[in-house]
């Protein structure tokens, strides 16, 4: 076939580096109230467990209703709607909202074609919020949060946020809010230094350790968030013409000096995954094709909520991805674990710095 190329080459996005304890405090939000995952996370599951026990009855309440109404997603939303100084900004800006406002914030992005039928939903239009349930409907959870936000009172939804974010805000960020902020400052520094070295799809698949995000037509920008609380996890979102990446912070970032004999996330993350047999059987399975869950149950014989968990954790270690409903081998990521054992065990010591061990 014969091409006349008359076109412009294929524009890309833009990049913003964004961060904030805010953000912070939501996905934390995210984090202590998704059980599932804490098997996968940096943090373990007794740090969690731990982390709501102490909380008031009052707050454990409100984390209730978080873990039912996945009401850190609403959290999400708003922090979006504007750059918030500090936590009395953004609850300031919760409270000033109208009803139909805090609504229209609250319900999801799905897409450019779909704006309409958000703000018409906002609005109470129950023919609008159906459309966007069925739009929606093979999501995890959106189709159960549409519903809920159809039903919520609004001036229930607002107290319960501001409760929420203010309680948790209180009691898991501000105590350690000093040394959170230095931890996101040096990673958005370190961001920083590399952005104007590589073109804008090459910085976000090195600034979110793998993954490879194409332009779409209707996505003129990529907002990258480091956190600290869903290490190591990458969580993908979207605002009107915006892809938005929650990335965990590099390992290097978590203190002013890096531990020489600390190893990388990443590497101890991909060895735990494959330190397991029925895991080694599914990356083996894997390693030939691409298989769907039910697939993968049959040939393990194991229940399908075991082998869901064993990909889950394979998937934190970006060892495995998703295509569909299907399950992917990241080959390269695993030919390349060698090579990043081996650049571990050689990494020295900064100039004017001494090997304790040796001193």
């Amino acid at each position: 076939m014969k091409l006349l190329q008359l076109s412009h080459e294929r524009e890309t996005y833009d990049v913003v580096l964004q961060h904030s304890l805010l953000f912070e405090c939501a996905l934390g939000l995210a984090a202590v109230t998704y059980h599932e995952i804490h098997p996968s996370l940096e943090k373990d599951t007794s740090y969690w467990a731990n982390a709501r026990h102490s909380l008031s009855l009052d707050m454990q309440v409100q984390l209730d209703y978080v873990e039912r109404n996945n009401t850190w997603k609403t959290l999400l939303q708003l922090l979006h709607a504007d750059d918030f100084a500090d936590l009395e900004s953004f609850l300031g800006f919760i409270r000033s909202l109208s009803d139909e406002q805090l609504l229209y914030h609250s319900y999801p992005y799905v897409g450019k074609k779909q704006e309409a039928l958000r703000k018409k939903a906002a609005s109470g239009d129950a023919d609008a919020i159906d459309q966007l349930v069925e739009h929606c409907r093979h999501h995890k959870f959106f189709p159960a949060y549409l519903r809920f936000l159809q039903r919520v009172d609004p001036d229930e939804l607002r107290a319960h946020l501001l409760a929420v974010m203010e309680g948790w805000y209180q009691a898991h960020v501000f105590p350690e809010q000093e040394e959170l902020a230095a931890i996101l400052a040096r990673d958005l520094a370190a961001k920083q230094h590399m952005q104007h070295k590589l073109a804008s799809e090459q910085f976000v698949e090195w600034a979110t350790g793998g993954i490879r995000y194409v332009p779409e037509p209707s996505v003129t920008r990529v907002v990258l968030i480091p956190h600290v609380a869903y290490r190591p996890w990458n969580i993908q979102s979207d605002c009107a013409g915006t892809k938005i990446f929650y990335y965990p912070v590099a390992d290097d970032s978590l203190t002013e000096t890096p531990d020489l004999y600390a190893p990388p996330l990443r590497l101890t993350g991909a060895y735990k995954a494959l330190g397991d047999e029925h895991r080694l059987r599914l990356v083996k399975h894997l390693y030939h094709r691409d298989h769907t869950l039910q697939e993968l149950t049959e040939k393990l014989s194991l229940a399908k909520s075991t082998v869901h968990h064993h990909l889950m954790l394979l998937r934190s270690a970006r060892l495995v991805t998703t295509e569909g409903t299907a399950y992917r081998l990241e080959k390269q990521a695993l030919e390349l674990l060698a090579n990043d054992l081996l650049a571990f065990l050689q990494k020295e010591q900064p100039e004017g710095q001494t090997d304790d061990a040796n001193a």
